[in-house]
């Protein structure tokens, strides 16, 4: 089960390009992008109204698509509008559409009740392209539920030990206890984690000449947004009371969407403000998280296959777990509320019993 009524990333901007089709499942729906003539992104479900062909395997006719499996042609609203085996087109020939809204190189899509789309409820990522900072476009699929790459982002003491030649850093890292606040739609965690030593990634990019004070303050919110303010400066400093001189800082903007109940999107950039004119240090920087988040590929795919095999296994809490389980309980109470919703909007129908037949004494 997945939350409908939520904002999900897509796609990167430059996945749906000014010619062809782009195709992508998101909450076990598939869904069909692309670009009208004008720029304007069409979203809609991925599949003929007349015998479930998929349309990207169909063709652009202007800003219409035509199914190649019986030649239905659908315009941008998802209406069947020529159909050359008859005439008269039934109204009810179309497929659905969905809103979606591009906003700081990211596609955002609503799959559940189009009347509630607010684009205010999208979380702001300026840093994506703000001149001012540099990242680049990272993508990874999964083959597991999306909840357990949400439960690995909302416990960082893993960095040390799952990452210790990448983001990792000392094993103290691990030990410093983070702060962990309930939001209306998630939870927001403050990592520190002083007099330090810097992970591998840092020192690539910056000689600090001995430790640091380090930190990752970020929002975890619905349906899995990661935005993050996080870095580190020189020891001593003053950075923990909002003295970032010598530092260097990033903002991680993350998007975790469910493909299936078995595979992941996962979208993500490590947007940096320092060294902009210097191309190979974003370039460096990127990597460093490419090759971190392969590292947690790993590891989850790997639990993911041992949890398949006992469906029973119940889990052991720690007190490092307090982020994850607020997330989960968030995430259950709004699929709760949803089912609810669904439920009050569904007409019940009187049935009436026909009398009993007459009995002849």
């Amino acid at each position: 089960m997945f939350i409908k009524n939520t904002w999900y990333v897509a796609a990167w901007d430059k996945e749906v390009g000014t010619d062809g089709l782009f195709a992508r499942t998101i909450i076990g729906v598939p869904v069909l992008m692309y670009r009208k003539q004008d720029g304007e992104i069409v979203a809609l479900e991925d599949r003929c109204c007349h015998r479930g062909a998929p349309l990207s395997v169909g063709r652009r006719e202007g800003d219409c698509v035509r199914c190649l499996y019986h030649g239905l042609k659908f315009d941008a609203t998802g209406q069947c509008v020529e159909a050359p085996a008859q005439p008269r087109i039934p109204p009810q020939a179309r497929v659905r559409t969905f809103p979606v809204v591009q906003r700081h190189r990211w596609i955002w899509i609503w799959m559940g009740d189009q009347d509630q789309a607010d684009p205010a409820l999208i979380a702001d990522t300026p840093w994506l392209d703000d001149p001012g900072w540099r990242s680049e476009d990272g993508y990874i699929h999964y083959d597991v539920n999306y909840l357990l790459i949400c439960d690995n982002l909302l416990d960082f003491s893993h960095l040390p030990f799952v990452h210790p030649t990448t983001l990792g850093g000392g094993a103290d890292y691990a030990a410093s206890q983070p702060k962990v606040e309930r939001l209306d739609n998630g939870v927001r965690i403050t990592r520190w984690a002083l007099d330090t030593d810097p992970p591998p990634f840092a020192t690539a990019v910056k000689d600090w000449g001995g430790k640091v004070d380090r930190w990752n303050i970020y929002n975890f919110t619905v349906p899995a947004i990661l935005l993050m303010d996080s870095g580190m400066a020189p020891t001593g400093q003053g950075a923990q009371q909002g003295e970032r001189e010598g530092a260097i800082e990033f903002r991680g903007c993350q998007a975790i969407t469910p493909e299936t109940e078995h595979s992941t999107h996962y979208f993500f950039a490590h947007p940096h403000n320092f060294a902009i004119d210097q191309p190979q240090v974003t370039r460096s920087i990127h990597q460093a998280v490419v090759d971190a988040f392969e590292e947690d590929r790993e590891i989850i795919t790997a639990q993911h296959r041992s949890l398949s095999l006992a469906p029973d296994f119940k889990m052991v809490a720690f007190g490092i777990d307090a982020a994850l389980n607020q997330f989960r309980w968030i995430v259950a109470r709004r699929l709760e509320q949803e089912a609810a919703a669904t439920r009050a909007v569904i007409p019940v129908v009187a049935v009436q019993t026909p009398a009993a037949p007459a009995v002849r004494v």
